[in-house]
């Protein structure tokens, strides 16, 4: 009797393969061997399944991004205003051992992106999505009197310019990983009405 074959789930096991990869050792060291021999399948099965290692890359920075939101989407039930945007923008940042990890893996990919279409076009999508929520959330906060009604969009582009700094200066000096939240706080800060 033939194996039956899951291909849904053989597909996001190479994904998942990748991301492990990518997470512990960086986006360099996901060949599509590494990605094989980590999933425990032969090359010729990545082929079946993705188009090329990029494919395979953009379909691991999918599956991290979904892991994000799912933990936000956890994070921010039941809260508003600055402390739903205080929550996501502390959450953005690699404050733990896994948050540092996939600020690596975003990382990685920000240079790739460079040189591919695809995988720039997602970055944009996803960066578009958090500017999106991360406005929203400051019209929230307006709207109930907590900050000025103002500005905000430059303030959404200020606070995910900061994000990015903030952990990209976490992953090059940890030395200074203890002022990173402190640091956020006090922007946010800021921004509150007297």
């Amino acid at each position: 009797m033939p194996k039956i074959v899951n291909h849904d789930e053989r597909r996001e096991e190479v994904v998942a393969a990748a991301r492990r990869i990518i997470l512990r050792e960086g986006i360099d060291a996901a060949t599509t061997r590494a990605i094989a021999k980590e999933a425990g399948y032969s090359n010729g099965v990545l082929t079946h399944y993705f188009a090329d290692k990029d494919e395979i890359l953009l379909s691991a920075l999918r599956s991290s991004h979904r892991r994000i939101t799912e933990r936000l989407a956890e994070k921010l039930t039941g809260l508003t205003g600055l402390a739903a945007l205080r929550e996501l923008l502390l959450d953005n940042l690699p404050m733990d051992e896994e948050r540092a990890r996939e600020t690596g893996l975003e990382i990685g990919f920000w240079a790739r992106s460079l040189t591919s279409p695809a995988l720039l076009r997602t970055q944009r999508e996803e960066a578009a999505d958090l500017h999106l929520l991360v406005r929203t959330l400051l019209q929230s906060a307006a709207d109930a009197g907590e900050i000025a009604n103002e500005g905000l969009d430059d303030t959404a582009e200020r606070l995910l310019a900061l994000v990015d700094g903030l952990s990209l200066h976490r992953l090059l000096y940890p030395d200074r990983a203890a002022r990173i939240e402190e640091i956020m706080l006090a922007e946010l800060d800021r921004l509150r009405l007297p």
